[in-house]
């Protein structure tokens, strides 16, 4: 196993939220033009986020010429899909994704944003998992009161899942507040664990296996072995952006949905090499070595098409903890396929 400097990891430490979703300023679209503009009055260029050494479906449609005309300003990174989809709300990017009960919690908070393609899900290969040292005295969700949890961001995919192990657990509501959640970044959270700031790291995709190549920990809990396969995040734009220009959003969305379907069917070393090639090219001086540990997408339906499990499991599980009162938010409203080429009937 390599060895990890000892300085501390930068941490922000804060007691369990259940699925908060912090919005500072406005939920109100910022008035700033989204970008440049073409002959039909609708916009030609999406600003985005990124993420350190990883590659996102906006920038592969565009490595395969998916996009055609259409352009991507990259704005910067972010490490938590919550902060991406508020972006996206108040109007610093134009489009940005999270885990879809983030998307709930920000549609009833007054948000008018509209999901319109899956891009991250979970299934045997693709998965998020809760991992302890080996030899950890934490071998029950009961060991985790008064415990740390390394998660990348509050109020998304790792506090849900976590806040249902503890509740299947047999802990009390009050027992769950004793849980604490620590923010880490991504590329952060195997050293906190290993440097035993946190009891428990929550490690994803290339990360996760990257970690677990290393040796010496183990899972404690996963998503797919709660909920089994399923889509869990989605892309956001804003209504607005939506009405204005239903040109531009047509072909963002056709050419993200190409983009899903193009890792869903090309064999796992084209998808790397290709996300290498892409990396490399952007010039931000990144390590891509963590590309080879990439194995699925997750996504379950085919080019990111949305199904009503894939929020209205979120919508009843926000209800019952009274996150979300009964109604506030219909699966109807918060999704569309609209745009998907591969969506059911479609003849695109």
């Amino acid at each position: 196993m390599p060895r990890f400097r000892k300085d501390p990891i930068p941490v922000i430490r804060t007691r369990h939220v259940l699925l908060s979703v912090l919005l500072t300023g406005s939920l109100t679209a910022c008035s700033a033009a989204s970008g440049a503009t073409g002959n039909g009055g609708e916009v030609t260029e999406i600003r985005y986020q990124g993420w350190v050494g990883q590659v996102t479906y906006p920038e592969l449609a565009e490595s395969l010429g998916y996009l055609g005309d259409l352009k991507l300003k990259w704005v910067g990174n972010t490490i938590s899909g919550p902060q991406d989809i508020q972006a996206t709300a108040t109007g610093q990017v134009d489009a940005g994704g999270a885990f879809n009960g983030a998307i709930v919690k920000l549609r009833a908070s007054g948000a008018r944003v509209k999901a319109v393609v899956g891009y991250y899900g979970v299934d045997k290969e693709a998965y998020t998992g809760f991992y302890v040292l080996d030899g950890s005295p934490v071998t029950t969700p009961r060991d985790l009161i008064g415990k740390k949890i390394g998660v990348n961001t509050l109020g998304a995919h790792s506090e849900a899942i976590t806040k249902e192990y503890l509740k299947r657990g047999g802990l009390t509501p009050e027992e769950v507040d004793k849980v604490e959640l620590v923010v880490v970044p991504p590329v952060n959270t195997e050293q906190a664990l290993r440097q035993k700031q946190i009891d428990v790291a929550s490690l994803s995709g290339i990360l996760r296996d990257k970690a677990l190549s290393r040796g010496g920990i183990h899972p404690l809990y996963t998503d797919v072995d709660l909920f089994g396969p399923f889509t869990a995040g989605s892309f956001v734009l804003r209504e607005d952006f939506i009405a204005e220009n239903p040109g531009t959003t047509k072909k963002f969305v056709d050419a993200f949905a190409r983009a899903v379907e193009w890792t869903q069917s090309r064999p796992r070393e084209e998808v790397v090499a290709k996300y290498k090639e892409i990396i490399a090219k952007r010039g931000r001086n990144e390590d891509a070595s963590a590309i080879d540990f990439w194995k699925s997408s997750g996504v379950a339906g085919k080019g990111g098409v949305i199904a009503d499990r894939e929020f209205q499991t979120w919508i009843d599980w926000l209800e019952r903890e009274g996150d979300v009162k009964p109604g506030q938010v219909k699966v109807s409203d918060i999704y569309t396929n609209e745009f998907n080429p591969f969506r059911p009937g479609s003849t695109s």
